[in-house]
Parts: C-alpha cells; sequence; structure tokens
C-alpha cells in the first residue's frame, strides 16, 4: 500500500466512522480516534466485501461499496460503544 492509500484510507475512514455515528440514535460515548479506527476497518472491509459480491467497480460513484462501508461501520461502532458501555 502507498502513502497515497493509507492517506486515503484514513480520511475514507474517518469520513465513514462519523457517518456512522450521526446514523445511529443516541450518544456513543466512544473517542473519535476509535471512530476513525472502526471506519477505516469498514472502508477496508466493505471493499473486500464489494469486491466479493462483484460490485466494487461501477460507473460514476460506487454507491453500493459506499453503502456497504457504512453499515459495517455502524454496526462497528455499535458494537464497541455497546463494549465501552461496560
Amino acid at each position: 500500500m502507498t502513502a497515497d492509500g493509507i492517506i486515503s484510507a484514513i480520511v475514507i475512514g474517518a469520513i465513514i466512522g462519523v457517518l456512522a455515528r450521526l446514523i445511529l440514535p443516541g450518544r456513543q460515548k466512544i473517542s473519535v480516534l476509535l471512530t476513525i479506527v472502526v471506519g477505516i476497518v469498514a472502508a477496508i472491509l466493505g471493499s473486500l466485501l464489494a469486491k466479493a459480491l462483484g460490485v466494487e467497480t461501477t460507473d460514476g460513484v460506487d454507491w453500493i461499496e459506499i453503502l456497504i462501508q457504512v453499515v459495517l461501520a455502524v454496526i462497528g461502532v455499535s458494537l464497541v460503544a455497546g463494549r465501552r458501555r461496560r
């Protein structure tokens, strides 16, 4: 992975993590850094899942891949927030 790939993974992961927190109802008591980490993991897993499903590249914006990433981030943020409460 190149430096550009790492930087874009961090930026996309941060955006996806923030979107996940906005979608989830209520307040999540996790740090911004942990949100970004969950977003990065969700972005990577979402890309791999989209590739496995054959929808990683579409004409224009890859909406299906982004949707998969956001759904995984919502699940990840809710799991991490739930574990942090205990």
